[in-house]
Parts: structure tokens; sequence; C-alpha cells
């Protein structure tokens, strides 16, 4: 340890990082290890931006070392490949998502949920298994050990489909793994951001009925019309909220803000799911009488494991999903990050790396 970012491996390398919690990103120099035996290094093309680079950056949650350099909805075209690798080569199109290491021993890796593994590493923040200091995807190149790399299949175009490696998976996994991925389930979607409209274009494609809600009846039209949801509830309206008691299977609330609950257990029939996949920051108010009369049930779930997030990609080639994007080059990351901040994005910002991050 001790060593400058420049000096810490072999290989050049050029993207934007944030110095300190301001979270202002500017140009930096750093560099990345050399090809090994299992790895595959690709040149970056796209990279999504997710709100966790945002809470990052300003270090939100604490935790944060800098120089800090983000990004984990990697998308681009791999240029080497170590000698051990089997499933890529040069030229194939890929993807990096949120983790590059995980412990491949414990029962989560056993069952292919690197996401929960207790030791797994994320793609842009902390160290790797080797001491050094990981940089995300604002950048030039990336190299990963194989088995954390996605094939994206031909016909997914690469900016449209970067999100779907944070925003995707975080929104497949569950309504995989909570049984609302048959057709006529009906499942609400709390929350219509970068997560909230892949997730309706998933549970779509899955046959379910798709119902949104928010706080927010401009975005009725959008919903219904652009996104394919078969009905908008605003959840201010206590009447449309009655009218819709115990009619879902299911309820993904993807909102980070505090927000009451037990409109939304309301919502749910008899052994219905609110599934919680935002983060707030201060704990929330749950009452336990609505659960135990319905047998209800409320769970988390965070993005997914390598083999579902393949799965997930292939599932969005088959049904033609992909983000609703706004390609922006790389001097522009700030700005976005402020709008980001604002909720001023539809529905999620990718930068342009190859043809905009320009060498210092």
């Amino acid at each position: 340890m001790g060593k400058s970012a420049g000096e810490e491996h072999a290989v050049k390398a050029f993207g934007w990082a944030a110095r300190d919690q301001s979270g202002l990103l500017s140009p930096f120099k750093f560099s990345r290890r050399e090809t090994g035996d299992e790895d595959v290094r690709f040149k970056v093309l796209y990279c999504g931006i997710c709100h966790t680079d945002l809470h990052r950056i300003k270090n939100d949650w604490g935790g944060s070392i800098y120089p800090l350099l983000p990004g984990h909805e990697i998308v681009g075209v791999v240029t080497e490949v170590g000698s051990k690798v089997q499933k890529f080569k040069v030229g194939d199109k890929v993807g990096v998502g949120t983790l590059i290491g995980a412990c491949h021993s414990c029962n989560s890796c056993a069952s292919d949920l690197e996401n929960y593994c207790s030791k797994k590493i994320s793609t842009f923040y902390g160290t790797y298994h080797d001491g050094t200091t990981i940089y995300g995807g604002y950048s030039d190149h990336m190299v990963t050990n194989e088995h954390y790399v996605v094939c994206i299949p031909e016909n997914l175009p690469l900016d449209a489909a970067a999100p779907l490696l944070c925003a995707g998976i975080t929104t497949y996994s569950p309504l995989r793994y909570f049984e609302l991925d048959k057709p006529g389930m009906h499942v609400g979607v709390v929350g219509l951001g970068g997560l909230g409209h892949v997730g309706v274009k998933f549970a779509k494609a899955f046959g379910a009925k798709v119902t949104v809600i928010s706080t927010s009846p401009n975005k009725r039209k959008e919903a219904i019309e652009h996104l394919g949801a078969d009905s908008f509830l605003d959840s201010r309206d206590p009447d449309q909220m009655r009218a819709a008691m115990g009619t879902m299977d299911g309820i993904l609330d993807i909102v980070s803000a505090v927000h009451p609950l037990l409109p939304l257990i309301g919502l749910l029939k008899s052994h219905g799911k609110l599934i919680m996949l935002g983060g707030p920051d201060k704990p929330l108010e749950l009452p336990v009488f609505p659960l135990l009369m319905g047998r209800k049930l409320v769970a988390g779930s965070a993005c997914g494991g390598l083999k579902e997030t393949q799965e997930m990609i292939d599932f969005a080639a088959k049904h033609n999903i992909t983000a609703d994007i706004e390609v922006i080059p790389m001097d522009y990351v700030n700005t976005a990050m402020e709008r980001l901040a604002k909720g001023d994005v539809k529905y999620r910002f990718v930068i342009d790396v190859a043809n905009t991050l320009k060498a210092a």
C-alpha cells in the first residue's frame, strides 16, 4: 500500500474520479492490473449512471475512499483475454455490473448468489483481493475475472443495455424469486425511475398485469402509453387507493425516501409480497397487524448473481427490453449528477465513454 494510483499496476488507465465528498468528478490518471490467466480486458464504450454512484461519490453512506472512480453499468468490447479464459474472445460485446469478486466458498456463492456473499467485492469502491484500490467504469478500459463478465447479445444496443446490469437485474431478480413472473399475476411498481421503468417492462414481459403506483399523477400517461402499464394509482388519492385494496399479488417498492408502508400493504391480496428495493436513510414504520391478518410478507432484494444476470440479459434480448436513456458526454457528468439528485432524468443517464473521454 502507499503507492499512488498510477503506480499500483502496470497498465495505464484514464477516467473521471471524485477526490472528496463534494462529489465533483474530474479527469484522473490511474492504472489497472495486467491481464491475468482468467481475466477479460475490454474497452469501455458506455457506462450507466446509477443513484449508488451519486451516494458513493458524496459519501452519503459512509466508508467512501478517495479518489473514487464510479460506474457499475459498464459495457464494451473485449480487447484481450487470459490464457485460461473459456467464455470470451477478442471482439465480443460484454458487460460488468455491480460485482467483480466474491469468496466462491459460502452458501450464497454455491447458489450462484454472489451478490449476497459477505466477502463480495463491488465494482467501483473498496479494495481488491491484492489490496489495491478498485476503480469503476467511468474509464477507458476494464479488466475483470471472466466469472464476473456478462455476454451482451448482438441484438441489444450497448448504450441502452448498460443500465440493465444494475437497474435491470435489481428488478428482474425479485420478480423471479418471489414468483411474480407468471402470467396473470398482478404486480405493483412504486417509483417510476431508473429501476421502476425497467421493472414495469420485465413484469409485462412475464405476462403480469402491472399497476404503477406514484405520488405524481402527471406520470399516468407515460406509465400506460409509453411503458405499457395496465393501470396507474395516485397514492395520494384515498378513493383510488381504497378501490385497489386487496388486488395485488406483489409490489416492488423502489422508493428511497421515507414513506408510509401501510397503504401499500393494504393493496396486497392475502399472501401478497411487498418487496423493498429502495434504501431510505431512516427506518420505516412497519405495522404488523395487517401482515398477520393476511399472511403478508415484507421482504428485501438486492441486484443478483452472475448466472441470473446473464439470464436477465438474455431474457431482455429475447423480449427487446432496454432502458430508456439519455446519452451524455463525459464532461457533462457533474451536471448529470446534479440532475439525478433532483430526479431530472428519463430514466437513466448513460455516458458515451468511447467517444467523449479525452485523455488529459
